[in-house]
This record gives C-alpha cells, structure tokens and sequence, in this order.
C-alpha cells in the first residue's frame, strides 16, 4: 500500500465499480466525504425532477453519477493485532471490507464513531467513493422540500416522470448479512449489516407505520402493546422538558415538537398503525416508545425497520398471562428465556437457535423494579424471573388445556404476543434486547380480566410499570453504552460497523 497522507491521496482501489475514491486518516474528514458525495447525488436528482417538472429533457449523463456513498477498509493480517474480545469496531480477520452507506443527515455520528475506531484500532485508512450503486428516486425525494415532493402528482404524471430514474431494486435488499447467510462474490465482505438501500427503505417504512420521520429516533427504544403507556409517557416527557435541561423536545405523530414553554399537547385524532413518541436528548441518547400493537407481525415488523438505526437498546414493557398459581395480577416478569411459537422469524432465525438474556439490560431491569417499585426483601414475590411463551394466536385460552403440558415442559411463567419476536430480533440484528412484563391476567388459573378488574389493573400499574422501564434506560446510560454491547450477538466474520 502506497503512503497516504492526513487529509486525501488518490489511491489505486480495491473495491470494483467504486470511482472517485480516496483514502482518510481524519474521521471527520471521511465522514464530510459521505456527506458531499451524498448531496451531490440528491442534488442531481432533485435537478432531474425539477427539468421533467418543467417539461424539460433529463440527459442520461445527469443522473449517472446519483449514487450511493461508498466505505471501505483494507485490513493485512499485520493490522490484526486486536483485543478479541472488543464487541465491535474491530475486523477479525484480514481482508477488504466496503459498502455503501445512506443519509449523512440521520448517520453523521454513527458514521464518525464506527470510522474513528477502525482508523484507531487497525492503524490503516478508510476508504470513501461513489458506488454504482443508484439511489432510488423515492428514497431521495422521501426528505426533500415539499414543493419538490412527488407525493403531490397524481399516479398519472408519477408514472412517465419515473422514466429514466433508479427505482427501489428489492431483489437486492435482504438481511443476508444480519442472518449469517452473505457470501461475497467479488471478494469484498461488508462493512456493516446493511447496504444504503436496505437503510433507505426502512427509513421510509418506519415514517410510514409510526408517523414520524426518522431523524427523530433516539438511541433507547421501549415497546409496548397498549396506548395507555404513551399516554403516560407525554405527560412524564413534557415534565421533563419543563423542569429539566437534559431533554430538549418531545416528538409525537404528524413530527409535531414540542420545546420547553410550549402549551399541553394535543395527541393527533388519527394515530399511525404503531404510533411512536420521541423524547429527544442532544446527543441523541434520549427516549423513543412505540405502541406497536398487538401480535408478533407487528413485533417483527417494526424492528426489522428499526434496526437500521443501530439503537443502543430496545426492550419490550407490555402485559402478559401469568402461568403460575403463585403470581398475583400486577405482579412483574422478567424474562430470561422464549418459548418463540410467534413463528414469524421461523425463516430468518430457526427456532433451534437459542436467544440468550443480555446480562447488562437484565441486570438494569431487575434494579430497577427494585428502585421504583418493591424493596429488595420483597422481590421475589412481586417479580419473577423465567422463561415467556410468546403464542401467535390471540385466542390461545381457547386451546389451553391441549397447551398445557408445553407450559409444564418449559417451566414457562407467563405468555405474552410480542416478547419472543422483539428479543429474537434484537438476537439476530445485534441489538441489546430485554423484556419486563406486567402480569394482566391468568386465564388457566380462573383469573379472566374483566372490563372493571382491568382499569383498575391499568390505574395502579400502568404509571409504576413506565417509570420502571424509564429507570433501567438512566441505568443503562449511566454505566456506558460500550458496557452495553454484548459480543454474544457477534458472528464469526462480523461486519465491523455495530
């Protein structure tokens, strides 16, 4: 390898079909690279949408050059002198590493973070181009100003003006890399779990479901199956963004924000399919909840999506069936272990493979049930920790005395709709995962929630349930994300990026 200097050198590829390609040893410096091939590629597009706008012709040459932003690495087996046991920012074995990347605007810090450490770790520089990859007409108009908005034409005039743009390509977006399944073909393995267009189209899906756009996600997601959570969520988010500095805004459907001084809120008539909330710290360490509904569809569905944003954590605070005779309605859940009958991820993580606890999100969960709700001598009685059913039958207590003896062959200690789906995702997409539920009901036991048992339930617990699930995020933060990655989610030729 020839010698490089500290800002850019021309440097002979070895990454095919990459063109104006240079090497970094300055992260910040790569990352405004990104960013300029990046707005250069929008920019042409935007131009070609202007001039078919216009009436005017589109030369081929104009959106040639629309392409994705391209990383790479070139590793030696000299460079590989590494702690194995870092979870991530490291490459494991010697080789050429690439792909493409999307949208600087949302990345930026993600970006600068997973380049600063390889450049940091490996000793060697990184590599930024343009691929021959095409952005996709609806995923560069997705954020772009209203009035060059393609969503204002009808399907008449969207149909001639997609003449001569890329167009989403799904034959070539999987998750082939998260699932341990990617062969490369050209000799180059991925820099990170998904290409530009697999980033891209799950940015589009999750402004679709949660009715907010995506620069808002923060880094600490909760889940949950009932609307009652969000609702105590607004209320805890505006407090804070009151009365205290460390939140600066509060996002709810319709990307409607809410800033210190700013009257109550008024919640949206029509909610989105899985409704997200977003409680906004500058560093983006803040907090998003989604209502993501009932049922593991759901489940799979929205994190699938969320994975791209590479969240330090997601975990599931919802209601449950208790399976024991011991527990009491209100009683807490820790789950440690899934009985996955969602089957909704049969395809991409058989249900052979184990989906293990994440001790640190275990750890925080547990303490904080202990900081807000029951004292230490009284844990055990009010929380157990054991293994969730997660069914995808909503009316399983209909088939409960032919599921019985699963119960008892699993040690099972509750059931729920969603848990197995979000912990296995978080498995497969190297997210820290946790779940915390709320027992509701014992149906096998007799103990059927009626209408005024549940808003009672609902009353006392909702409130005390959220504030839990809010205290293990302060602990999680606290002790530092890097504790928080596990290299028990890390495959054997994992992609450097986290």
């Amino acid at each position: 390898m020839s010698k490089i200097d500290n800002n850019t050198g021309s440097e002979p590829t070895y990454f095919p079909g990459v063109t104006k390609i240079a090497a970094y040893t300055d992260a910040s410096k790569a990352v405004k690279a990104i960013e300029d091939i990046y707005n250069k590629s929008s920019a042409l597009i935007h131009d070609a949408f202007n001039r078919l706008l216009e009436g005017k012709e589109v030369p081929e040459s104009l959106l040639a050059e629309a392409t994705y932003p391209y990383v790479g690495i070139h590793v030696t087996q000299k460079d590989l002198n590494l702690d194995p046991r870092l979870s991530y920012g490291i490459v494991v074995e010697a080789g050429i590493y690439g792909g493409t990347v999307t949208r600087p605007d949302i990345f930026k810090r993600y970006y600068h973070d997973q380049i600063s450490l390889l450049m940091k770790r490996h000793k060697v520089p990184v590599y930024v181009g343009a691929s021959n990859w095409s952005i996709p007409l609806p995923f560069a108009m997705d954020h772009t100003p209203a009035q060059l908005d393609p969503r204002t034409l009808d399907m008449g005039q969207l149909w001639q003006m997609q003449s001569g743009f890329a167009l989403p390509n799904l034959t070539r977006v999987n998750d082939d890399i998260a699932n341990c399944t990617y062969r490369s073909t050209n000799g180059v393995k991925p820099v990170s779990m998904f290409s530009g267009e697999r980033v891209d189209y799950s940015l589009h899906r999750l402004h679709h479901y949660t009715g907010t756009s995506p620069d808002h996600f923060q880094d600490f997601v909760l889940l949950t199956n009932y609307q009652r959570y969000l609702d105590e969520f607004v209320a805890f988010g505006l407090k804070q963004i009151k009365n205290s500095s460390e939140y600066e805004e509060l996002v709810i459907p319709g990307n409607v924000i809410y800033r210190r001084g700013d009257e109550a809120v008024t919640l949206p008539k029509n909610l989105p399919q899985m409704p997200a909330y977003h409680l906004k710290r500058k560093d983006g360490m803040g907090i998003t909840f989604i209502n993501i509904g009932v049922g593991p569809t759901n489940a799979k569905t929205i994190t699938d999506h969320l994975a791209v944003l590479r969240p330090h954590c997601w975990f599931m605070l919802g209601h449950c069936a208790g399976l024991r005779s011991t527990q009491a309605l209100g009683d807490y859940v820790l789950a440690h272990g899934y009985v996955r009958e969602d089957n909704v991820l049969n395809q991409d993580l058989p249900t052979w493979i184990p989906v293990p606890p994440i001790a640190e999100v275990q750890v925080a969960l547990q303490q904080a049930v202990e900081n807000i709700a029951l004292k230490k001598e009284t844990l055990k009685t009010g929380m157990r920790t054991g293994t969730v059913v997660t069914t995808d039958n909503r009316n399983w207590e209909l088939r409960s005395d032919e599921i019985y003896e699963r119960f008892r062959q699993s040690r099972a200690v509750a059931l729920d709709m969603e848990s197995a789906t979000v912990a296995a995702n978080g498995f497969r997409f190297r997210v820290p995962y946790g779940t915390l539920l709320c027992i509701s009901d014992k149906p096998i036991h007799g103990e059927i929630k009626l209408r005024g048992m549940a808003n009672n339930f609902y009353n006392e617990r909702v409130n005390q349930h959220l504030q839990i699930g809010l205290e293990a995020i302060r602990l999680l933060r606290s002790q530092g994300v890097d504790q928080l990655h596990s290299r028990k989610l890390r495959g054997f030729d994992e992609p450097p990026f986290r």
